[in-house]
């Protein structure tokens, strides 16, 4: 039963005239509104379904799970690498696989955007699963859904846990780079600026302080964290200094730090733990600190407690899974990641 927050001048004026089923207009608009955003939610949870292939292609998602297990036991790095690319997908026009797209003669993809151009990796890894998937099931198991589930198992293969991905998105058949130049926020970010990114996705507060915390894996390049240490005041001294001497003020731009200093290849919540001692390596991740209460207590509440960031960090990578999905006959299913069919 779906219960509507009617407010209580409404509330009252629908007593007064419940025998005569009069309302102000007012509160009609209200409910509407209600109705509406009830509706929209309900659609949203229900386009995709954690069994969506259960039946078509039970082996789809132990053939990703063996494939990422294989990609990470080959390269440690690319578990993180996965698990942002899903996020720069989900943040350009919705979870729609658009990110795994090469250019064409009608338009050109997302790799080469500013937050993924040298830097967005492991696009050999979804195509080899892909090639694998389709030799089970043709034409069955979308890209983006494969992105999905391996962001996941590379989470869990990295120590971290595990949830039932929603399935069931189709692949998209374009790609924009401007909108990925324009939808994700760069790693110079404020945290005003990290607020009304992650809103535009219908992302809150709470979701932008756990889905940063899979900065606890992975490694970020010297031109991402070089402003950060060069100009900003809200970083540890000696941990600024260390950066500096493989991260000069020009050139080395593709020398690597990790994100998480202690344990770079393990997720976990060290990650917030930095954060409280100013050894955050990008701008945007020490934002999280000392710049709001309400991020303070966040962050302080995962240091705390890692079950909590563990269980809150699920809920908002599903949360973000479902943006914007293109389900039923929207799309397409792609038999290869980098061109539509």
């Amino acid at each position: 039963m779906i219960r509507f927050p009617i407010s209580n001048n409404c509330a009252l004026q629908v007593a007064r005239n419940h025998q005569t089923q009069v309302f102000p207009m007012a509160c009609y608009h209200l409910l509407f509104l209600i109705l509406i955003a009830a509706v929209a939610s309900f659609q949203a949870n229900c386009q995709l379904s954690p069994g969506y292939y259960s039946s078509t292609c039970p082996q789809a998602l132990p053939i990703v799970k063996a494939g990422i297990a294989a990609a990470i036991k080959n390269e440690t790095r690319v578990g993180a690498s996965l698990l942002r690319l899903h996020f720069h997908d989900c943040f350009v026009n919705g979870c729609d696989g658009s990110v795994l797209l090469d250019d064409n003669a009608t338009f050109i993809g997302e790799k080469t955007a500013v937050p993924n151009n040298n830097s967005a990796r492991g696009f050999n890894v979804i195509d080899d699963i892909k090639a694998r998937v389709e030799k089970a099931c043709p034409g069955v198991v979308s890209c983006a859904d494969i992105l999905a589930l391996a962001a996941r198992d590379s989470v869990v293969q990295l120590g971290g846990p595990s949830w039932k991905v929603r399935l069931g998105r189709r692949d998209s058949t374009t790609a924009s780079r401007s909108a990925a130049n324009t939808s994700i926020p760069p790693p110079t970010s404020n945290l005003s600026a990290l607020i009304s990114s992650f809103a535009a996705q219908g992302l809150s507060i709470k979701d932008l302080v756990a889905l940063s915390g899979s900065h606890t894996i992975g490694l970020a390049r010297c031109t991402s964290f070089r402003p950060h240490i060069y100009n900003d005041s809200n970083i540890d001294p000696s941990f600024a200094n260390s950066l500096r001497r493989t991260c000069p003020r020009s050139g080395n731009d593709s020398v690597l730090a990790p994100l998480d200093r202690q344990t770079p290849t393990h997720f976990d919540n060290l990650y917030y733990k930095n954060l409280l001692s100013k050894t955050g390596l990008l701008r945007s991740d020490q934002e999280l600190f000392n710049r709001s209460s309400t991020t303070n207590l966040l962050v302080k509440s995962y240091v705390a407690n890692t079950s909590l960031f563990f269980q809150e960090f699920v809920k908002s990578m599903i949360k973000m899974g479902n943006i914007k999905p293109l389900t039923g006959s929207a799309g397409e299913i792609r038999i290869n990641c980098r061109k539509a069919n």
